[in-house]
């Protein structure tokens, strides 16, 4: 079970206070009303905000509304919008989190959008917890529908061209980027898919201005975010933390060898260089921070990830089809202390070929972890080769999900 504690950091702005999941009574109360009507004040309000995606690519929110509005102006047709709440991520908890405390302001956002969009339908796509959803659903008075989608609990699910194809009727698989989902996504409809977190930002943005959004975080980096935190011999905690805040107030770093910064398309950085950095929407990708004690070997860790990785990749494209696979098993075997042939070179050479030739960015994805580990763990990648591993303890930190294990 996943905990929370929020209020150590900065008082809470998206999670209810206390861990109590908010009803629609207790949310007006705590928030009040949703009066925001005006598409074009919204979007001039947003635009001031500076708020970006909270999904792992950081774009600025307010770019792709109006790509989206662009869009539906040239084609003639309603935009779609689409809460996105499948996180395929397995280090990440915050969407759950958040859809569990806070679905109402999920919600809200879900609505302002579609009222700044002129969307004519209005999806909220989830891996699990859909009746619970349903029944905040049914709370509401929202004048258009909005439909509580189950997508298929795999990593490349949330992608934003997966999802507006399992919305068509699909298979849940991202498709080539040109043209973009903004322009032709559902039903080649022009296609707004916003994470549930930057749509919750949203509806706090629409009630109390840019001005109050800007209040947390830095002139460049505004706001706050939800951060999955990993620790060692503690359950995964989901903070909620301001964009500038230095990452050793947010993970205990004495004893630690490595953090992951991002997910399991994040990166390996030294305990020593993570101690120096605040955190940032540039490197925050997923929202995972994870602790590698020192006594555990980082290795070990990712090869376990890129496993699970080649095994979720779509298998559309030859990058994930052949490139991942053969990065993973070549990964494994710098893993485990013994010869490592021509491993590491290969490795380092596939990870050039996969690089920007994928069919979504998963092939990018997995080699920046690849890449940030032959770094990071460069050391040890010496010692194995000498037979030796320097870690004592070998349980695992990152979780992976048993099926794919």
């Amino acid at each position: 079970m996943t905990g929370t504690f929020t209020d150590t950091l900065m008082p809470p702005r998206l999670l209810a206070p206390g861990g109590a999941p908010a009803d629609r009574a207790t949310h007006e109360t705590r928030y009040g009303p949703l009066t925001h009507t005006d598409p074009a004040a919204l979007l001039r309000t947003l635009a001031e905000s500076g708020l970006t995606g909270r999904g792992g690519a950081a774009f600025p929110t307010y770019r792709k509304f109006v790509s989206v509005v662009d869009a539906a102006r040239r084609t003639g047709r309603a935009p779609v919008v689409v809460a996105n709440g499948a996180e395929g991520e397995p280090a990440s908890a915050k969407d759950k989190t958040l859809l569990s405390l806070s679905p109402q302001l999920v919600l809200d956002g879900l609505r302002l959008a579609a009222q700044a969009t002129g969307a004519g339908e209005a999806y909220l796509a989830v891996e699990d917890g859909s009746t619970r959803l349903e029944t905040a659903v049914a709370e509401r008075d929202d004048p258009f529908p909005v439909r509580v989608v189950r997508v298929p609990g795999r990593f490349l699910s949330g992608q934003s061209s997966a999802l507006a194809q399992h919305l068509s009727g699909h298979a849940a698989l991202p498709r080539h980027q040109d043209p973009p989902v903004r322009e032709q996504g559902v039903r080649r409809a022009p296609t707004l898919v916003q994470n549930v977190e930057t749509l919750a930002h949203l509806a706090l943005i629409a009630r109390y201005g840019a001005d109050w959004f800007r209040s947390a975080g830095t002139p460049s980096e505004p706001g706050s975010a939800l951060c999955t935190v990993h620790v060692p011999g503690r359950e995964p905690q989901v903070v909620e933390a301001p964009f500038g805040m230095p990452l050793r107030r947010l993970l205990p770093l004495e004893g630690t060898g490595a953090v992951l910064l991002g997910g399991y398309h994040g990166t390996w950085l030294p305990a020593t260089e993570a101690a120096q950095l605040r955190l940032s929407a540039a490197n925050l990708g997923a929202g995972v921070l994870a602790a590698l004690p020192a006594d555990r070997c980082g290795l070990a860790e990712t090869a376990r990830v890129l496993r699970y990785l080649a095994l979720e990749s779509a298998g559309q494209c030859g990058p994930c089809l052949n490139g991942l696979p053969r990065i993973a098993a070549a990964f494994h075997t710098l893993a485990v202390p013994g010869p490592q042939g021509t491993a590491r070179d290969d490795v380092a050479r596939w990870a050039g070929l996969v690089e920007g030739r994928g069919a979504c960015h998963h092939p990018d994805g997995t080699v920046r972890l690849v890449r940030s580990a032959l770094t990071t763990f460069a050391a040890e990648l010496d010692a194995h080769a000498r037979g030796l591993c320097t870690a004592t303890d070998r349980t695992p930190l990152l979780p992976v999900p048993d099926h794919r294990s």
